[in-house]
């Protein structure tokens, strides 16, 4: 039996798929949990149309992200820091304060879209890259001078 699937289902599907499983399992599981719907012509119909609302809504948001990677891509920030020699820093550099210093430019940058391997612990310049969708990564270019 052919089943739209209205939420993920382990081992069986992602929400949104039409998948084969046994009558009894939709009937008995799949059905009372609101997990599927039969799929019939006019459902198989709505998902379509549907599908085709995700993905120009998708489209729109990855131009809307494209836009914020140029303007970070042209962007310079410079955080100082409080130094135990001449390159070393007392402390080190982390997303968090990376973040704060992108609020402060104007983006509102979460600490989980940066991509910073490991914390910084030195004076010098710096690119930061910054994930702000699956497929639209941009860079920043940070410089950590002494405070």
């Amino acid at each position: 039996m052919e089943v739209i699937l209205n939420k993920d289902v382990e081992k069986i599907g992602r929400a949104g798929t039409v998948v084969c499983v046994k009558e009894g399992f939709a009937r008995n599981f799949l059905f009372p949990h609101n997990l599927a719907k039969p799929a019939t012509a006019s459902s198989l119909k709505k998902l379509e149309q549907d599908q085709l609302i995700q993905s120009a809504q998708s489209a729109k948001i990855k131009e809307e992200f494209e836009l914020i990677k140029q303007s970070l891509s042209t962007l310079v920030l410079t955080i100082p820091a409080l130094t135990q020699g001449e390159e070393k820093l007392y402390g080190s550099i982390g997303v968090q304060e990376i973040a704060e210093t992108l609020k402060a430019e104007g983006f509102s940058i979460n600490k989980s879209m940066l991509d910073l391997a490991e914390p910084i612990k030195s004076l010098g310049v710096y690119q930061i890259p910054v994930r702000l969708h699956p497929d639209v990564i941009a860079t920043v270019k940070l410089w950590i001078v002494k405070k």
